[in-house]
């Protein structure tokens, strides 16, 4: 087959179905409590006969940024999509970044499709499927997701057929929405109508529920099924994920929030704006708390009111892991400064970052809060079907990415 570049990397896949799947929100430790309950064969073979470890996502670790990491095999700062929410201060507005406008680089899907593969990405999540779908519906590639496949049209979507493969469009607020994405691609690989898959999850089930919970275990085990089916149908897969997940609650139950905007203000006086990356549609799954915050100091500030001050204060603050200067954090987290605040700010694993009491509904998130975010949930898994080339397990055992995994599933595989 066809080699192709992008950004700097070239891919060189056999002719053999590629099957690249995100799944989103899996911390190591779902695999773990479904793997040792033999609920798991597949993966659990896999860690056997082909490869199995972890990999460091990109910061921070939220949705957007991670998958548009994935799909350009690329760090933020040059993609450019450094959360699902950021500040444009030249236009004194907050924006979501869902759209492919936002993007500064290309991804690997129109590429693989003018090099001869018939590319199809099936998300989860309709936030997403702008930016998988950015120049590869032109080209004659599919894109469509789980959410709103019911809306998929040929001129939009490169498919029209999607509920008569896959079945009926499913509730996005579910474990069958991501369930949907592994069995619609497994359906257009059994049909030929695609042979270079990009399969991206949602995370609702892990918002909702630990990894020992009887619903977790019943969604891996389905989850095991589907990836057997593609194995079965002859793809070489590679698994990954954007992010972990853990508790933010205290022992009572209820989130364990620091409210950065409120608690800035009555220290250091109006006018700072806090920007949380992780707020998208879907409150029911946090509410817009995570544990990553970005904070832009008053536009005219007192003479107190630095940014050493500030992180000097933030540091203090029971909770607080992490707080960096936006030179500091774009160097260490590869973001795009433009797209910051002055002040990066990073919590503990059980605690997130809100902006104030009144802007957050918690009613959304009443089972409790389990969210993403910091650092605690950016070590994730990294699966390989098949065993891995000598030079690609050193890399693998050193500090592989989860963006390395089409590389590693087009390049590193002995298949």
């Amino acid at each position: 087959m066809t080699a192709f570049t992008v950004n700097n990397r070239t891919y060189s896949p056999t002719r053999r179905p590629i099957a690249v799947i995100c799944l989103d929100g899996s911390a190591d430790e779902y695999l773990d409590a479904a793997i040792a309950r033999g609920l798991m064969p597949v993966l659990g073979s896999i860690g056997v006969t082909g490869y199995r470890g972890i990999a460091r996502g990109a910061m921070p670790s939220f949705t957007n940024v991670n998958n548009s990491s994935i799909v350009t095999g690329a760090p933020p700062i040059v993609h450019g999509i450094g959360g699902n929410f950021f500040y444009d201060a030249a236009n004194n507005r907050e924006v979501m970044m869902n759209s492919a406008s936002f993007l500064r680089a290309e991804t690997i899907f129109p590429a693989a499709q003018k090099a001869g593969r018939k590319v199809a990405v099936v998300t989860a999540k309709e936030k997403l499927r702008d930016i998988f779908a950015h120049g590869l519906i032109a080209t004659g590639g599919i894109a469509f997701s789980s959410e709103k496949a019911n809306q998929a049209r040929p001129e939009t979507h490169g498919i029209g057929d999607v509920e008569a493969i896959a079945g009926p469009t499913p509730p996005i607020y579910s474990g069958e929405a991501s369930l949907y994405v592994l069995r619609a691609g497994a359906a257009l690989l059994e049909k030929k109508r695609a042979d270079f898959l990009y399969l991206s999850t949602t995370d609702f089930m892990q918002h909702k529920f630990v990894p020992e919970a009887a619903e977790s275990l019943e969604f891996y085990a389905s989850i095991d099924r589907l990836i057997g089916r593609l194995i079965a149908l002859g793809a070489i897969v590679g698994v990954t994920a954007d992010h972990g997940m853990n508790a933010k609650q205290r022992a009572d139950g209820t989130p364990n929030v620091i409210y950065l905007e409120t608690e800035l203000t009555a220290r250091f006086g109006p006018g700072f704006r806090v920007i949380l990356p992780i707020t998208d549609p879907y409150v029911v799954h946090h509410g817009a708390l995570g544990s990553f915050a970005q904070v832009h100091l008053p536009p005219d500030p007192t003479p107190d009111v630095t940014v050493p001050a500030v992180i000097h204060w933030l540091m203090s603050r029971p909770g607080v892991s992490e707080a960096l200067d936006r030179t500091t954090a774009s160097r260490l987290m590869e973001l795009p400064p433009d797209r910051m605040g002055d002040v990066v700010v990073c919590s503990a694993r059980d605690v997130v970052l809100g902006r104030t009491t009144e802007y957050h509904d918690l009613k959304a998130i009443e089972g409790g809060l389990r969210s993403h975010g910091g650092r605690y949930e950016e070590m994730v898994p990294f699966l390989l079907s098949e065993p891995l080339k000598p030079d690609y397990l050193t890399r693998a055992r050193a500090d592989v990415r989860n963006f390395d995994i089409f590389d590693f599933t087009c390049n590193g595989t002995i298949a």
